[in-house]
């Protein structure tokens, strides 16, 4: 992964309920079940930055993503190089795969008018369908534009020693 402006999203895991503070959003049940999270990275260090600090769990929470990834284990990440931000048109696309549940309003839209950045599904959602969405709805990321690419997160045993490595599919 580079360090270059881009949109990610994070496909995270639930594997049991919860109820977890998210900061001023207030106190919410995270039901067990699949969660995708879209946000954008134009700052320093770009994508390479912001999934880093999204593979850790954040000490001193900051965005809304830091408060809930505790509650969540990373399953996989989907980004784009794009520097244009279509943040927002993913998470359109997001709101319209079958199964989609917004279980946060307000969740990582602080600063834009989307419902929310956050959605549940009660299976794991496809990076197919949502390619095919995006194209359909948004008219972004055609297949002659941007691609989208795919990490899978993968944890290995060496030397009685759990690591996370990400292995781009």
């Amino acid at each position: 992964m580079q360090n270059l402006p881009g949109i990610y999203a994070l496909i995270l895991l639930a594997a049991a309920d919860q109820l977890i503070e998210i900061g001023k959003l207030g106190r919410f049940a995270v039901p067990r079940g699949f969660y995708v999270y879209v946000g954008s990275a134009r700052g320093p260090g770009g994508l390479k930055a912001r999934i880093a600090h999204h593979e850790r769990i954040s000490q001193r929470p900051h965005w809304h993503m830091d408060f809930l990834r505790p509650a969540l284990h990373l399953k996989e990440v989907w980004y784009s190089y794009d520097p244009k931000g279509q943040e927002h048109q993913w998470a359109n696309a997001l709101s319209c795969l079958r199964g989609a549940i917004m279980p946060i309003v307000g969740f990582g839209s602080s600063d834009c008018s989307c419902k929310s950045h956050l959605y549940s599904f009660t299976a794991r959602p496809s990076i197919k369908l949502f390619r095919d969405k995006l194209r359909s709805t948004c008219n972004v990321h055609s297949k002659n534009n941007e691609l989208i690419f795919r990490y899978k997160i993968i944890i290995i045993e060496k030397n009685g020693v759990k690591q996370k490595e990400m292995v781009k599919k």
